[in-house]
């Protein structure tokens, strides 16, 4: 495109969405949710060029790909739920997340990028639709901002849920990426964990549940791909020009 990269300026500070998925190697949809966050960020769509031209996306699209290969349902090849790990990962017992740690610390610590949203990419075999796990803070303003996204993205997703988002800490997820993230960044990041149902989701005002297929998993990537300029263009990071596109199908 002929505008310059505002994001990638020289000097510029650098915003950072950081993804990550499948840690867990039986939730597959995850796979087809993450294939359509890049999927839209790498097409020609409006608003994915606007995204790519503000925003670095930075994914790690299969954390535990020795038990994706061994066909395990939650564990790595050493027998590691790697999600309970995150804390104090080993290099050796835990290679991806010691390696995905260092990268987010690396980029924490250095003043000329933010790391904005960290957003670890689950399926749920007990619930429906998608929804989102997010932090419990002190700060009421904090915990208010934190849900700015998840309402955004019922706005966009058909079958996101925003009556099963929660925000929780409970001692058993203390391991969990979006857990040690939220406590390690500072307030102007947001970490959650989006969850998928395996099955099916129930649209709003229906009763009747409709089976999730991987183009419906694709779709609700991409509508969460979507989110993010409604998100930046409330706090103004993006002009409003931009013409409102039709959803994506």
């Amino acid at each position: 495109s002929s505008s310059p990269t505002v994001n990638l300026r020289p000097g510029a500070d650098q915003k950072v969405v950081f993804i990550t998925a499948r840690v867990h190697p039986g939730e597959t949809p995850s796979s087809f949710v993450c294939q359509g966050i890049i999927d839209f960020l790498v097409s020609q769509h409006p608003i994915a060029k606007v995204l790519r031209d503000h925003l670095v996306f930075k994914i790690a699209p299969m954390l535990n790909p020795d038990g994706v290969y061994l066909g395990n349902y939650r564990c790595s090849l050493m027998g590691f739920d790697l999600n309970r790990h995150w804390a104090n990962p080993s290099p050796w017992a835990h290679p991806t997340l010691h390696g995905v740690k260092q990268l987010i610390i690396e980029m924490y610590n250095n003043p000329k990028i933010n790391l904005e949203f960290y957003i670890d990419i689950h399926a749920h075999s007990t619930m429906m639709n998608g929804f989102m796990y997010g932090n419990i803070f002190e700060d009421e303003e904090r915990f208010q901002r934190q849900a700015v996204f998840p309402k955004l993205l019922c706005q966009n997703a058909e079958d996101f849920s925003y009556s099963s988002t929660s925000f929780n800490r409970d001692a058993v997820k203390a391991g969990t990426g979006r857990r040690f993230l939220g406590g390690l960044l500072n307030d102007t990041s947001y970490c959650y964990t989006l969850e998928v149902s395996f099955y099916s989701y129930i649209l709003g005002g229906t009763t009747s549940a409709v089976p999730y297929t991987e183009e419906a998993y694709m779709k609700l990537g991409r509508n969460v791909a979507r989110t993010f300029l409604d998100y930046y263009r409330l706090n103004s990071l993006v002009e409003r020009p931009l013409a409102p596109t039709a959803k994506t199908r």
